[in-house]
């Protein structure tokens, strides 16, 4: 393309401005833990925001347009959130913490919950992902098939609790 038919001073602005984030298809179930991270988190981002914009001049504006952007997602997510309190259950629902045992005799606790609020790290999976969706509905006791990048894994649901 020639250099004729490029607008310089709206590149120079768009590459300025952040990549949205995406928000995803799936149901934005959270329990009542993940809708208070979700509010928690918009308030700290109105927060940098005000501590932002009162600099004036001095105010870092590549921050401002990422915390907008933030913003923007978050605020999208918390209107869009269906809070789900857990209820006691004989079936894995979002909120419950399943301890299951592999075909390896190794056995682990996770969480169901939104996928805000995940942190397999924590032992806190996504409701929408594949072990999520393996163990939703399961009751203990079942047999359920973890579909795996790594190949399929077979697992054993042995509790369900709310704590």
């Amino acid at each position: 393309m020639s250099r004729a038919f490029v607008n310089e001073d709206n590149a120079a602005a768009q590459a300025d401005q952040p990549v949205e984030r995406q928000v995803s298809a799936q149901a934005n179930y959270v329990t009542p833990a993940g809708l208070a991270q979700l509010q928690a988190r918009v308030a700290e981002l109105q927060a940098l925001h005000s501590q932002q914009t009162a600099r004036g001049d001095q105010a870092d504006k590549q921050r401002i347009a990422d915390i907008e952007r933030d913003l923007r997602y978050f605020n999208q997510r918390l209107q869009s959130a269906q809070v789900v309190a857990p209820t006691s259950s004989d079936q894995v629902r979002i909120g419950h913490w399943v301890t299951f045992v592999d075909e390896h005799d190794h056995e682990q606790r996770v969480q169901l919950v939104g996928e805000d609020q995940a942190d397999a790290a924590s032992g806190l999976i996504n409701w929408g992902s594949p072990l999520g969706r393996a163990l939703l509905g399961a009751k203990a006791g079942d047999e359920v098939i973890w579909e795996r990048p790594l190949g399929n894994l077979a697992i054993e649901v042995i509790a369900i609790a709310l704590d």
